[in-house]
């Protein structure tokens, strides 16, 4: 029954709502399903692996979600946030480690005006033409998404995390709402980015329901990329104490994505690699395409844990590329060093 079930979503690309809870909730080896996915980016990507070049440019946030390591509320963060130059040397060592997209990211605040992310991203782009410039900075006013486009961005990740309302209001504090972060999401798209979203797996309070909800988001949405994570605690949140989420069930829904969404760039996160010593490579085979070794200078990375154990929080930038090569390469894979645009 179940091969049947992914048989069925490779060809259609969907299932009934009663279908899909049906997947999600099977706890029968996964094994075929994730065949059927990596069969599937085969397909659409062949054997490449894209590589964005991450730089963690500032902690400093407003928001004080529950689950989130440097939430406003957690005062045992050093913040810090970086310069311009610090940014671009980011950006000199990923270009000459032969990463072709860069991926600006964020504590959610007013810290950096508009004007000054512009600025970040036109010197990006001016000094490596060649490059694409991916920024992660949270909800703004739609005219800041604009500017910030006129900039030369070219992508925007902004994960909707959960897809319910009620499931929303559990994890994020009053003031913050989905449909605002839903409005953005498809301001972002109208604009011209290549958006991302995504969501965690195994958040306190969530279901299969709650994961269908955000499988059918995402069919609204059509996102250029999905990325989901492994809900994991920190010890400096209100979370402290829940159970971390399930690595099965999180590769699970990468391979369900996948069959979904043939044409995504979906990443094999750090949180898979901090769940499992081979959890990246575990992601790749279930059918993502993208890695995101961290640039980010070394003596600010243990500051920007969202996460307890946070893994390559010590690792330079070219002791990261060398280990992702070979991850990659074991795997039966290969990276390849250009933009990665999606293919669609």
């Amino acid at each position: 029954m179940l091969e049947e079930l992914v048989v069925r979503l490779r060809e259609a690309r969907d299932l009934s709502d009663a279908e899909l809870l049906q997947l999600i909730d099977e706890d029968q080896d996964i094994s075929f399903l994730a065949q059927q996915a990596d069969l599937v980016r085969r397909e659409h990507y062949g054997i490449d692996v894209y590589v964005r070049g991450l730089v963690e440019f500032s902690n400093i946030c407003k928001n004080d979600c529950l689950y989130c390591g440097i939430r406003r509320s957690n005062a045992s963060v050093g913040r810090y946030h970086l310069t311009e130059q610090q940014i671009l040397e980011c950006c000199r060592l990923g270009y000459a480690l032969n990463y072709r997209t860069f991926v600006l990211q964020s504590g959610e605040s007013a810290y950096y005006s508009d004007q000054q992310i512009c600025s970040i991203v036109s010197s990006i782009k001016e000094e490596f033409p060649d490059c694409a410039v991916t920024l992660s900075l949270g909800e703004k006013p739609e005219q800041s998404y604009r500017d910030y486009f006129r900039a030369g961005a070219d992508r925007y990740l902004l994960r909707h995390e959960t897809a319910d309302s009620a499931h929303y209001a559990m994890l994020h504090p009053s003031g913050m709402s989905l449909g605002n972060r839903k409005r953005c999401l498809f301001q972002l798209k109208e604009i011209g980015f290549q958006v991302g979203s995504g969501f965690m797996v195994g958040t306190p309070y969530q279901t299969s329901r709650h994961l269908l909800a955000d499988l059918r988001f995402l069919q609204q949405l059509q996102p250029d990329m999905i990325g989901i994570g492994t809900f994991l605690h920190h010890k400096d949140t209100p979370f402290k104490s829940f159970p971390d989420g399930s690595l099965q069930l999180t590769l699970k829904m990468i391979s369900i994505l996948r069959l979904m969404f043939p044409y995504a760039l979906i990443p094999a996160t750090t949180a898979l690699g901090t769940v499992s010593p081979f959890g990246r490579e575990m992601g790749l085979k279930a059918g993502a395409n993208v890695l995101m070794p961290n640039l980010s200078p070394l003596e600010v990375r243990s500051q920007y844990l969202l996460y307890d154990n946070k893994i390559c929080t010590a690792e330079s930038g070219s002791a990261c590329a060398n280990c992702l090569h070979n991850r990659v390469k074991n795997a039966g894979y290969q990276i390849v060093m250009d933009r990665g645009d999606v293919r669609k």
